[in-house]
């Protein structure tokens, strides 16, 4: 299976990604954009400081200046390529991914991101030949430490911010690096579990979308009386939020939330939206005066509409929450700081911030394997031919009491439902007739 994927370049590490092709990556990059500097930053793992070292070799060969950042999450990284001006930059890192993975995502100038359509099939084919010219002199590489700026950059972000109780779960990742300076600049009380910087995740994945891995997060919450937690990925630009009863909040509320609260600041700004989001997600945008934007899921659809509309915010249900004001990126950071001002300012728990959100009945994301996904959304769009259908993104269909979403997924032999209805009763209904078509769950 190929390491270049949609939205970055991930594999294990020597058998995958090893440091020739980490140079190779370099210089493609630079041949590809045409980058005269660039902004390196890497995750804690054993490797990414070698593999980050070759592939600034790399585009350093090819001409480019690099400005070595060092230990950075991927929000700071994408921090320094936008307050530097630099022409873009690469967080050598693999996410969520097991202590074997490494990989690297990629910005051209001003942070807009290079995915599979936009760059990183193209770097694919070009590392299979030799390396591009060598520039007639090597960019120049200097470190820099921005740790400072990166933390004021956040805290613009902050407003009104009271000492509240709080549990984060850094996971021994990249959340905790910058985490203890924010929470005493936030004057918080605050408790991290799992905060030593470990690439081989002694503890627990870092990944909180998986339910199994927040469990930690939710006892320490419940049994310490907090106010609420926040749980980061590995690289720290998603985050998922538990309440003070340890009940996870989802991301689509949180997303309706900070719309409310940014509208009040922008009247008659747009939002975008993950198609998956909950009918509340719209109708929170709208009563804020706001224009809600559907858009297909994938950050690199996120942003680029914001960019289009000038948005000045996004939400995927997977925890992406994006800034205009930091430049058109996703922060776990920006994310904590903004919902913190927010119940501050407003002297709610977190779980009267959502309950208005929370008058649909939703089947959460359900996955289903099938031989031919292609076959079953056209049987499903003529079953349901009497609803308001789009295509943006698998297929939609929308009724006034109901609506469901089926998508393919981009590796695997399955097709995901999501379903969402005015009632319980409506809710279970309509899941059953849409299962007729696509069989049993996965796992049932």
């Amino acid at each position: 299976m190929s390491v270049f994927k949609a939205y970055d370049v991930r594999g294990t590490y020597p058998e995958q990604i090893d440091e020739d092709l980490a140079r190779r990556i370099g210089d493609a990059f630079v041949h590809l954009t045409g980058a005269k500097s660039l902004v390196i930053g890497r995750d804690m793992r054993s490797m990414a400081p070698s593999v980050a070292d070759a592939f600034i070799d790399g585009a350093s060969r090819a001409g480019a200046r690099c400005v070595r950042i060092g230990l950075a999450s991927t929000p700071m990284t994408y921090y320094a390529i936008g307050a530097l001006g630099t022409d873009g930059g690469v967080q050598v890192t693999a996410s969520h991914n097991p202590a074997g993975y490494i990989g690297f995502k990629f910005c051209r100038r001003g942070c807009v991101p290079v995915s599979g359509e936009t760059g990183i099939m193209d770097m694919a084919r070009m590392v299979a030949e030799p390396p591009g010219p060598a520039a007639d002199s090597p960019g120049q590489v200097r470190g820099e430490d921005v740790m400072d700026r990166y933390i004021d950059h956040v805290m613009n972000f902050a407003d009104g911010v009271k000492p509240m109780k709080v549990v984060f779960d850094v996971a021994n990742a990249m959340g905790g690096h910058a985490l203890p300076i924010l929470i005493e600049r936030l004057g918080l009380d605050a408790r991290i579990l799992f905060p030593e910087l470990d690439g081989t995740f002694p503890n627990h994945e870092a990944n909180p979308l998986k339910e199994d891995t927040l469990r930690w997060l939710q006892e320490a919450v419940v049994d310490g009386g907090a106010d609420l937690g926040v749980a980061y990925d590995g690289d720290a630009d998603r985050v998922v939020f538990v309440d003070a009863g340890g009940k996870i909040v989802r991301a689509d509320f949180i997303t309706s939330a900070f719309a409310e609260d940014f509208l009040l600041r922008e009247p008659g700004g747009s939002v975008v939206y993950d198609l998956r989001s909950s009918r509340a997600t719209r109708d929170a945008i709208e009563a804020a005066g706001g224009r809600a934007i559907r858009e297909r899921v994938g950050h690199s659809f996120i942003k680029a509409t914001m960019r289009k509309e000038s948005s000045v915010l996004g939400g995927e249900l997977s925890g992406h929450y994006y800034f205009r004001d930091n430049y058109v990126s996703d922060s776990g950071d920006i994310a904590m700081v903004s919902l913190l001002s927010i119940l501050s300012r407003g002297g709610q728990t977190l779980r009267e911030l959502v309950a208005p959100f929370g008058r649909y009945f939703a089947t959460g994301e359900i996955n289903f394997r099938v031989d031919d996904a292609d076959a079953k959304m056209a049987e499903l769009k003529a079953a349901f031919s009497d609803g308001e259908t789009d295509e943006l993104d698998g297929v939609t269909v929308q009724f006034e009491d109901w609506w469901f979403n089926v998508r393919k997924s981009n590796t695997e032999p399955l097709v995901r439902l999501n379903l969402e209805a005015d009632s319980k009763d409506q809710m279970d209904a309509r899941r059953a007739q849409v299962q007729e078509i696509l069989g049993a769950p996965e796992g049932e």
